[in-house]
């Protein structure tokens, strides 16, 4: 237990974004990166590590589900369908790495993480409809990922969804429908997945979390966000729909043996979905809105169902029925700390059964 207590240290001293509690910031270093910032730049943490000291994959390998050793049931993976090709990203690797960029279908596609906020997104690998590829700035905001961009050197903030300094100030991007949920809940929906591999071209040990008792600990923190709220655990994990700059949240156990909601926020009718182990939220309008869904969740594809003798899969596509084929609207919405969601979009409403 000692040994590995002290390699976890070590690791975290390596790769980790930080060295100490709060790090440094921009001015504190001399370094004010070129032009103007968007958000306080007294607030944008230098991690130590420095731009691609974390490097990014950006030429991944996959392996068939069958091939995968390294998992266990319950560790994460952020997955993504297109058209025929279905993947997994395991947080085992994204840990370590944060930015993959990738080709899924013909499109280039970013998948990032931040292992300190807990966020995953996906979104296109292009800029002023130009194909690049993203990187890891070494900088933080409110404990949360900075990316870069390749083409511009322009810096993105993770959990903002926006360029925040730079040639692309103020930009986008463009979301690609992703989710989360533990491996083996995926291996239930996709069976002939696509899996990452750990032939990353990197070594690292990624049977090792890099960051010591961090998730599990409430109080301990590598970088302090702005503010905290204390409605819920600080490292509570919750899914958030986020709206502009408001943010609605669900807890998993609100979901526990699976559950279908019909809600709204910011007067916009949503269709909530999901279990203990995965959330999935659609936006309904027009016939789509007078359905009634269910639960429908037995180890296969097929996630719910309506009372059309429709079912649909977990990205909110039609696989069964009379509307095969068809897709629901998934909304903006990413699986957070607790603290990093209400620290980016302050006060979210939290659903209340």
């Amino acid at each position: 237990m000692k040994k590995n207590i002290i390699y976890a240290l070590v690791i975290i001293i390596t790769i980790a974004c930080s060295t100490s509690q709060e790090g440094t910031t921009l001015s504190e270093n001399g370094n004010n990166e070129a032009g103007n910032w968007s958000i306080p730049i007294a607030e944008v943490k230098d991690g130590g590590p420095g731009k691609d000291g974390i490097p990014s994959i950006d030429n991944p390998k996959f392996l068939n589900i069958n091939q995968i050793d390294f998992l266990s049931d319950d560790d994460l993976i952020v997955g993504i369908v297109n058209g025929n090709v279905v993947r997994a990203y395991p947080h085992p690797i994204l840990d370590w790495h944060e930015v993959l960029n990738d080709e899924v279908n013909g499109e280039f596609v970013t998948i990032n993480y931040c292992p300190l906020t807990g966020t995953a997104f996906g979104w296109k690998s292009k800029v002023n409809d130009t194909k690049t590829t993203f990187g890891v700035s070494g900088l933080l905001y409110n404990a949360n990922l900075i990316l870069y961009d390749r083409n511009t050197g322009s810096n993105w903030s993770q959990m903002k969804l926006e360029c925040v300094n730079g040639q692309l100030i103020g930009d986008r991007p463009e979301l690609v429908n992703i989710i989360e949920t533990n491996w083996k809940t995926w291996k239930a929906l996709y069976p002939n997945s696509e899996v990452l591999s750990t032939d990353t071209g990197f070594s690292r040990n990624y049977n090792n979390y890099p960051y010591g008792p961090y998730r599990t600990s409430n109080t301990y923190f590598i970088f302090q966000p702005a503010i905290f709220n204390d409605a819920l655990p600080n490292k509570e994990r919750v899914y958030a729909i986020i709206d502009k700059n408001e943010s609605k949240i669900y807890q998993f156990t609100s979901f526990e043996n699976g559950n279908v909601i019909k809600d709204s926020f910011n007067s916009i009718e949503h269709l909530v979905v999901g279990n203990q182990n995965l959330i999935k939220a659609f936006k309904l309008s027009g016939e789509y809105a007078n359905l009634t869904f269910s639960y429908d969740f037995n180890d296969s594809e097929s996630f719910f169902k309506d009372n059309e003798g429709n079912k649909w899969s977990v990205f909110g596509e039609a696989i069964e029925g009379p509307r095969t084929g068809e897709k629901l609207t998934a909304v903006k919405s990413v699986v957070s700390y607790w603290f990093a969601i209400a620290t980016f979009y302050p006060d979210p409403e939290i659903y209340n059964p």
